[in-house]
């Protein structure tokens, strides 16, 4: 079978439907089918000595930031765009669609209004309300009605779904390849001797909650003298040992933005690994993938935390903001 999938987020910045749909990708091909993806790129990357695309992944062209749901979301919406989703289906020939995400002003909802064929989407977002989602409503039934078939990642995304675009959806969990996170060697000289605490995320996006963990990392630093903290993900280091206390700052490590081998490595190189998202998620990709690593696992009791940690069977849990509860 020849399959299309539209990932609605830019291929350059890692992120939980990036994954989803890299995964699922690799896991069809192991399956037998033929599957390409399009995806927001820069089309100048393999010159500037970015990682060059899988090569099963189609350029539509460099995504632009929008801010959505507490976020920064990378999308790519125009007329070059539009262009090369509609040759890309033309060319695919797909036996079906796979469309992430066609609410969003990407190339989901560009993929609706271009095919023919039988679609399946996948709804990952979350939120209360939109006032922007109630407007574009009529705008988005005419690529929505498309659809044969819906998915959604978590319960949330189907209550999203279900009360601001109606229908309804299938639930299957986001999937994590295992087997990928298992076995993998520490960063050199981590975790250490005197423990390590770990956090992988957008580091300037309020709702991934660094700043509760950086007040906890307050007090635990000051009770443990050789405790460390390993941070990984986009955002500014200075900005964040600014924000820690002088006597501390030579323990808090960012990386930064990590290769998908070093992001591994990284959740290999902690003692604990700490989620202490603030809100605004469906899932917690991430906290699977940490899962996955076999680390232990502190996260804030928003519900798709709490559920993918079966309650606080799986992982402990502490109120949502509360830094002293997390120390």
């Amino acid at each position: 079978m020849r399959v299309g999938i539209v990932c609605p987020y830019t291929w350059d910045v890692p992120g939980g439907v990036q994954s989803h749909v890299r995964d699922l990708t690799e896991a069809l091909f192991a399956s037998g089918h033929e599957v390409s993806v399009i995806a927001p790129a820069d089309d100048t990357e393999a010159s500037s000595g970015a990682a060059p695309l899988p090569p099963y992944v189609v350029s539509a062209g460099r995504a632009v930031p929008v801010p959505f749901n507490g976020s920064i979301a990378r999308l790519s919406f125009g007329f070059l765009s539009a262009s090369r989703v509609r040759r890309w289906i033309r060319d695919g020939r797909f036996d079906v669609l796979h469309v992430h995400e066609p609410a969003s002003p990407s190339l989901g909802l560009l993929a609706c209004w271009a095919a023919d064929g039988p679609i399946v989407a996948t709804f990952h977002a979350s939120f209360e309300r939109s006032r922007a989602l109630s407007a574009a409503g009529p705008i988005l039934q005419s690529a929505l009605e498309k659809i044969t078939a819906r998915i959604a990642v978590s319960e949330k995304a189907r209550k999203t779904l279900v009360e601001h675009l109606g229908g309804d959806a299938v639930l299957i969990p986001n999937g994590v390849t295992t087997e990928r996170y298992a076995m993998a060697e520490p960063l050199q000289g981590w975790p250490g001797d005197d423990g390590a605490l770990g956090f992988l995320g957008r580091m300037d996006e309020h709702r991934k909650g660094l700043p509760v963990l950086l007040r906890a990392f307050e007090t635990l630093g000051a009770e443990r003298p050789g405790l460390r903290l390993l941070l990984a993900g986009p955002g500014d280091a200075a900005d964040v040992r600014a924000r820690v206390p002088p006597e501390l700052r030579d323990r808090v490590v960012v990386l930064g933005l990590v290769s998908e081998a070093d992001k591994i490595r990284m959740l290999h190189s902690v003692d604990v690994f700490v989620a202490p998202n603030t809100g605004g998620e469906s899932f917690g990709i991430v906290l699977a993938e940490a899962m996955s690593a076999g680390a232990p696992i502190p996260a804030s009791d928003i519900p798709a935390l709490s559920r993918l940690l079966l309650g606080g069977r799986a992982g402990a849990l502490f109120p949502v903001g509360d830094a002293a509860a997390l120390a």
